[in-house]
């Protein structure tokens, strides 16, 4: 329930601050006074869309806040943990603000919230309805959301659209697959031809390597096997070679060390540089036998050799790189061969044509439920809203083609007597009768939800009399579920109310600021009077204010 609202430098409003009481409140003043701003301050506390000429002029920042009682509701209580934001004390609290600039920011209980965030905890709190939903009323596609928020099926309303729209997407996709059959085709069959070509290196990306390194052995074959033979004459044949050397050294080494021990290290460091001479020499005469020329293999390399480089050069890529291109290949001619398969693309629009089926199907239930018992309930709200005779329906009629509303059209239908036929509410429907029409329904789809806030901002607009007076109780006997706010032009609406506001523009200090007084009895009976008789208020509209007040009972 809505318990506080603080306004400052919005619009007409420098600094306002209201307590609201359960119940039936009422907000009047003439003509300009500024009724609907409250409503629009509320709307943008709740996440509305805000625009920089919202504040008020002369000043830089609008802030607004709102403090909402919200013990027992369970709801709100997991959204704000949901959220990371600390209850309150069964206090919720949201506040606002309007940069002059554009800039707008938001809390609840102190943590910033985005806006998205700030409408959806707005849904669970007030409902707003405005005398603009006379005329949305008359659309299709307003009467059907209203059934599905009757039917609780906003949900699966949502999931059908995603649903047709999934289906309507295979589809698509089946006729582009069918329509580029042939693109296709060449396509598959260029991937085959460049892949049949690819063939020697694909799946062997360490082949151009070994390849590499052997054509290197060969093509070098004769001056390695030469300064092979000049090394191992070099190491170990001939008397200048190297282990001769080396030999006739330690021997020497080995006389002087008999003489001088410490000259025996350096003969036992002769003996160990020999050893690995020796070792040296074996390993080169054995890599020197493997070196057996062989002019076939030669030529089955620098065939091999030039094909790849011949591949490399015709697809733009470094040899090492053909692998890589031929696994390209593959993964392409996959891909053509699942576009290709007829039989999986119409499982895959089966499949979604099921989806939507189901969905679609179970929405079709609720709303033809639904749509019973809210006609009944209208028809019954119509009774009490001095419309006995006339008669309510929904009606429901399968589409040609299913849709992504769903497999049917939505259209409220109403009679002006049960002797009527029932005909569309733009066709049938005088003004008095549709803002009637429209609050009951308004007043049962919000009986039905678990918001504990309503606002009706000028929803009366063309009735009067004895139906004024049903209207003051059709909102009184709902405000007695519910928390209303009702913004009227009415009196017999007026004197209805539990709590009455009066909304008025002063000047001071050469600007107009719109203010608003709670009203005690005395000065109620004076604004019901006014209502009542305009600008001369004599002492029978007072005495007739007085009675109206007598007679009903606020809620």
């Amino acid at each position: 329930m809505l318990q506080r609202l603080a306004i400052r430098d919005y619009l007409l409003v420098e600094s306002l601050e209201l307590e609201f009481a359960p119940g039936l409140t009422v907000l009047t003043g003439e003509t300009g006074a500024g009724k609907s701003l409250l409503v629009g301050a509320l709307a943008l506390l709740l996440g509305g869309r805000a625009e920089p000429d919202m504040v008020r002029a002369g000043a830089t920042r609008a802030e607004l806040s709102a403090e909402f009682a919200a013990a027992g509701r369970r709801e709100i209580r997991a959204w704000l943990e949901e959220a990371g934001i600390a209850p309150e004390e069964d206090i919720c609290l949201l506040r606002r603000t309007l940069e002059r600039e554009g800039r707008s920011r938001a809390w609840v209980n102190g943590t910033p919230v985005t806006l998205a965030q700030l409408r959806e905890l707005g849904e669970m709190l007030v409902d707003i309805h405005s005398q603009h939903a006379h005329h949305s009323l008359l659309r299709a596609d307003v009467q059907r959301a209203l059934l599905d928020e009757y039917a609780g099926a906003q949900d699966l309303a949502a999931r059908v659209a995603e649903a047709w729209r999934a289906w309507q997407r295979a589809v698509e996709h089946s006729r582009q697959a069918l329509a580029e059959r042939d693109r296709m085709a060449r396509d598959r069959a260029e991937t085959e031809a460049l892949l049949a070509e690819l063939a020697p290196v694909e799946g062997d990306a360490a082949r151009w390597a070994e390849l590499s390194a052997e054509h290197g052995r060969l093509a070098h074959l004769q001056s390695l096997l030469q300064l092979a033979a000049q090394t191992l004459e070099l190491l170990r044949e001939g008397e200048s070679a190297a282990l001769t050397q080396i030999s006739a050294a330690r021997q020497h080494l080995a006389q002087m060390g008999e003489v001088d021990g410490g000259l025996l290290p350096l003969a036992q460091g002769l003996q160990s540089a020999h050893t690995e001479v020796q070792e040296t020499a074996r390993e080169l005469q054995r890599y020197a036998d493997r070196l057996n020329p062989d002019p076939q293999r030669q030529q089955e390399l620098d065939r091999s050799m030039g094909e790849i480089h011949r591949l490399a050069r015709k697809h733009r890529v470094s040899p090492p790189e053909l692998p890589a291109l031929a696994e390209r290949c593959r993964a392409r001619l996959e891909e053509l061969d699942a576009a290709r398969d007829s039989r999986q693309l119409s499982d895959a629009e089966a499949q979604a044509q099921a989806a939507y089926a189901e969905a679609a199907d179970r929405l079709t239930q609720l709303r033809e439920k639904a749509a019973r018992a809210l006609a009944k309930s209208v028809n019954a709200a119509l009774k009490e809203l001095a419309l006995s005779d006339a008669r309510f329906a929904v009606a429901l009629e399968a589409w040609p083609e299913p849709r992504a509303s769903g497999r049917e059209s939505v259209a409220f239908q109403v009679s002006a007597h049960a002797s009527l036929a029932l005909g569309a509410l733009d066709k049938v429907a005088s003004g008095g009768e549709l803002s009637r029409i429209s609050l009951a329904v308004q007043t049962v789809l919000s009986s039905r939800a678990g918001v504990p806030t309503l606002v009706f901002d000028e929803v009366d607009v063309g009735i009067g009399g004895a139906v004024a007076e049903a209207v003051g109780r059709r909102l009184a006997a709902l405000a007695a579920q519910r928390q209303v706010l009702v913004i009227t032009h009415l009196p017999q609406v007026a004197a209805c109310g539990r709590q009455h506001m009066r909304i008025r523009k002063a000047a001071a200090n050469g600007s107009v600021a719109t203010q608003v007084e709670a009203l005690d009895r005395p000065a109620r009976v004076e604004e019901i009077a006014r209502m009542l008789g305009g600008r001369e208020i004599t002492a029978t509209t007072r005495k007739h204010a007085s009675e109206m007040l007598a007679q009903s009972k606020p809620a």
